[in-house]
């Protein structure tokens, strides 16, 4: 029996917010800002959500996916651990996502933050290793396209 092979992608998003870089980067540092854009959904329980932002400190995410899912009941986590944070400007965590205790993904995800025009533009630039059974490059980047929409909304409401 052979192993399948790891799927790599790799892929960047970029938004400008109407507000500014200290605004849209504390959406991100601040776990209790961050919890209702990036963990809280209607389509899912959190189950647990926490962030040591600090260099070295860990950010857990734990959730059963909802009834009208592709997988309802079933439990997906995502640990991380952050590597470099410029205040202000960048951070920078891996990640190990899993569904149902079995691995399907470990990524490396960097947020910059820049001053543009009166607002701020923010780049997420993800990259990533897919292992089978997992939602793959396109999923993954369309999950973070719509959390980068609801972190927008956050910023204006």
């Amino acid at each position: 029996m052979t192993d399948p092979a790891a799927v790599h992608g790799n892929f960047t998003i970029k938004r400008r917010y109407p507000a500014t870089p200290a605004k849209v980067f504390a959406a991100c540092a601040d776990p209790a800002i961050k919890k209702t854009w990036y963990a809280e959904s209607d389509t899912h329980e959190i189950k647990a959500f926490e962030s040591d932002f600090r260099v070295g400190g860990a950010e857990r995410l734990t959730y059963l996916f909802g009834p009208d899912t592709p997988f309802p009941g079933v439990e997906l986590t995502n640990e991380g651990v952050f590597h470099d944070i410029v205040d202000g400007r960048r951070i920078i965590i891996s990640s190990r996502m899993g569904i149902a205790g079995r691995p399907i993904s470990v990524a490396l995800e960097t947020m910059e933050v820049a001053e543009a025009d009166g607002g701020t533009d923010l780049t997420c630039t993800f990259q990533g290793v897919f292992f089978e059974g997992s939602d793959g490059r396109a999923m993954r980047e369309q999950g973070w396209s719509d959390l980068l929409d609801r972190l927008g909304r956050l910023l204006v409401g």
